[in-house]
């Protein structure tokens, strides 16, 4: 962060106060208004859309021209170029590793896959049918009370340990909770595998026959995690931030994230895609349903089009619909109906103007919740996906506001609207 002059602030009777300006290595100018609380005032931005949190060396993304970096790294690259254990070392670490980095740094990861055997009894405490979400906040939030012995923040070798047990443990319970769902028996992490395969034979597996994973769908699988390890100070994320700020341990703080993740308007994107196809029901109905989404009249709109942050081609979506073709190819799926409709829509999406002159691209929740359906990932287990992939960037994340020493305790301010100072009266004098 280096210094670019001086924003002016006049108010009142002619009072002013000067605002620094400060520039990071790409994006816009920000202007510190930490002197502005000395006049009396504070700035009002509800969602704090036009306020930066925190500096951050992580993840960069610029939505009018569709980039998004991980370390300045194009996501594109990574995702073409590497898996998403290679992409875990260099947002914890800040570069890729070496071969001999990586081989240990994965190795270190598989013998913490495990969880505690005791955790397992969490489950028999909630109801079979219980939203995997719901399941993972408590489970992964338990996790501060059996793995206690390296919870202090201020000590950099206990918050690498904790990285690595919440990178390794939350693919674990993830699964765990897909099978405890469907009343199959869990099936224990296998070291030989990696760590996207690992995940999808903890899923699917059975003790009755051997499981070998397709390695099509595997690196399918890895590169839908790579693609949502992280996304700069999103809702998750920035929540994930304020209850570290308090000094909260990183368990609570991961299950705070899931919990935000949890909400339709974050995480739950890709889900929407696929009841959105569902209600649509056929091929023959697109047009009915493209008629609405171009009604402005209509408040109808079609889920995984365009995104609220990238006014351009969301930057994960051209590897997404990459993948998303080879798994249909891989597994003989372009005939089927629901992909058959799902086509039909990016055909249009690509094509029409209508849609092209809005940029309502299809976006990487679109592709990603054909993937996952087509892996035979439940709908209920889209989220958790999600939050499986998004760890590694929470941690990160917690990880540089604690080492931040300009970091304080989350306090945003208020505008209050409420009544003003009146008094208490006795109840027989209330109007």
């Amino acid at each position: 962060m280096k210094s670019n002059g001086k924003a002016v602030l006049t108010y009142g009777d002619g009072k002013s106060v000067d605002l620094p300006v400060y520039s990071g290595t790409t994006g816009p100018d920000v202007i510190d208004i930490r002197s502005l609380g000395q006049t009396g005032m504070f700035t009002y931005d509800p969602g704090f859309l036009a306020t930066a949190s925190c500096q951050s060396a992580i993840t960069f993304i610029d939505g009018d021209a569709g980039l998004l970096y991980y370390r300045g790294y194009p996501i594109e690259q990574l995702a073409q170029n590497s898996d998403f254990m290679e992409v875990c070392y260099l947002l914890l670490n800040g570069e890729l590793p070496t071969k001999t980095q990586r081989a240990a740094f994965e190795n270190n990861i598989r013998r913490h896959t495990m969880v505690h055997d005791q955790l397992t009894n969490f489950f028999k405490g909630f109801r079979r049918d219980a939203h995997p979400m719901a399941v993972m906040v408590g489970v992964v939030g338990a996790l501060s009370a059996f793995y206690h012995d390296a919870l202090s923040i201020t000590n950099a070798e206990h918050r690498a340990i904790s990285a690595t047990r919440l990178l390794a443990k939350v693919p674990t319970i993830a699964a765990m909770c897909y099978r405890y769902n469907t009343g199959l028996p869990f099936m224990y992490p296998r070291n030989d595998l990696s760590y996207a395969a690992n995940f999808l034979y903890m899923m699917f597996a059975t003790p009755c026959e051997e499981y070998v994973p397709n390695p099509v769908l595997v690196r399918a699988f890895d590169r839908i995690l790579t693609l949502h390890a992280d996304h700069e100070q999103n809702a998750s994320t920035s929540t994930v931030r304020l209850a570290g700020s308090s000094g909260a341990n990183p368990f609570a703080c991961i299950a705070a994230g899931i919990a935000a993740l949890w909400g339709p308007a974050h995480g739950g994107a890709n889900e929407a895609v696929l009841k959105q196809l569902a209600e649509i029901g056929d091929v023959s109905q697109v047009g009915k349903f493209i008629a609405r989404a171009k009604d402005k009249n209509d408040s109808f709109r079609l889920m995984g089009f365009g995104h609220r942050v990238y006014k351009n081609m969301d930057p994960r979506a051209g590897v997404m619909r990459q993948t998303c073709h080879e798994v249909l190819n891989e597994l003989g799926l372009h005939d089927d109906p629901m992909f058959k409709l799902a086509l039909e829509l990016e055909r249009i999406a690509l094509e029409d103007d209508y849609f092209i002159s809005k940029k309502l691209y299809p976006n990487v929740d679109f592709y990603s919740g054909i993937v996952l359906r087509a892996l035979g990932i439940p709908v209920s287990m889209f989220t958790a996906v999600f939050a499986l992939g998004r760890t590694v960037g929470w941690i990160t994340q917690w990880n540089e506001m604690i080492s931040d020493p300009e970091q304080k305790i989350g306090r945003p301010r208020q505008l209050y609207v409420g009544p003003a100072k009146r008094d208490w009266m006795p109840v027989e004098r209330r109007g």
